[in-house]
């Protein structure tokens, strides 16, 4: 059996339509059961035969996570934290998603699993709190870090881009951070993979889409296919604008770009390339 924790947020909709789809035995989740009471999760899972705990629960408002450092903690610490004990003490392999944000942001080629966190906001410092709890708690566990995420199930840069440049002929763009944008079906297919291998080479891995791109870049690739798709019906200019005349509470990393060679060489996961994906996303949700 598998238990699926927020199942029912962005990246956790996707896992659960995979999971039905390959008929997969799962319970799934989400604000019904508590993550930041232990004894609450210990009750939950009482008689039940769970081998596998898949953590898609987060709070992920960045800049509110500056005004609500501890509630932030109480989920993505905390929470996690009470979640891998449960793992442990139920025997379970343990998947818990992390995020870029746990690094300082300053790199100029791709981050490495192995490389030291130093999270610049509340946001990543609940994240990388969260991690090492989960590290500490649970012997099995996989810590699988993306960044830029975005799917159907959910508020998102694209579906943001694509409701401005319906509205407007020009819109401003940061394109002094640079990272991978990552669809939310594909790392959730990587979760279905690590799970239907039974995997046990434990720890932690990166995954997001192929490539890299700006903020800038991202919304340009979205404008190109929405015209070529017929989903805009206008060219809207993208200007590039630095992330100081972009207002925010907490600073971005410049760089969020992180390795995924680990991914491919110990679990055999190769995630598709992002222009690619973003392509197939506008094609299947608009």
């Amino acid at each position: 059996m598998i238990w699926l924790i927020g199942n029912k947020g962005m990246l956790g909709s996707e896992i659960s339509g995979i999971f039905i789809r390959e008929r997969i035995e799962f319970v799934g989740t989400d604000r019904e059961v508590d993550i930041r009471g232990l004894d609450t999760l210990r009750t939950y899972t009482e008689y039940k035969k769970i081998d596998w705990i898949i953590n898609c629960s987060a709070y992920t408002a960045v800049d509110k996570a500056e005004e609500e450092e501890d509630f932030a903690r109480s989920i993505n610490a905390t929470g996690a934290g009470n979640i891998a004990i449960v793992a442990q003490e139920l025997g379970a392999k343990m998947i818990h998603i992390s995020t870029d944000y746990v690094f300082k942001g300053d790199e100029t080629r791709p981050y490495l699993e192995s490389d030291p966190v130093d999270p610049q906001g509340a946001y990543g410092r609940t994240k990388a709190e969260g991690e090492a709890l989960v590290q500490a708690n649970c012997t099995k566990h996989f810590i699988i870090r993306t960044a830029w995420l975005y799917g159907k199930h959910g508020p998102n840069f694209v579906t943001t881009m694509l409701r401005l440049m319906k509205e407007k002929t020009s819109i401003s763009v940061v394109s002094d951070q640079r990272g991978t944008p990552t669809l939310a079906y594909d790392l959730a297919s990587a979760i279905h993979a690590v799970v239907a291998a039974n995997a046990n080479k434990f720890g932690i891995y990166h995954f997001t889409n192929a490539g890299e791109t700006s903020w800038h870049g991202f919304a340009s690739e979205i404008q190109r296919c929405s015209r070529e798709l017929g989903i805009l019906d206008h060219n809207c200019e993208v200007l590039p604008i630095t992330s100081d005349k972009y207002p925010s509470k907490v600073k971005r990393p410049a760089w969020s770009v992180l390795s995924k060679e680990k991914i491919q060489n110990e679990l055999g996961i190769i995630p598709p390339e992002w222009k690619a994906s973003l392509q197939s996303y506008l094609k299947g949700s608009f």
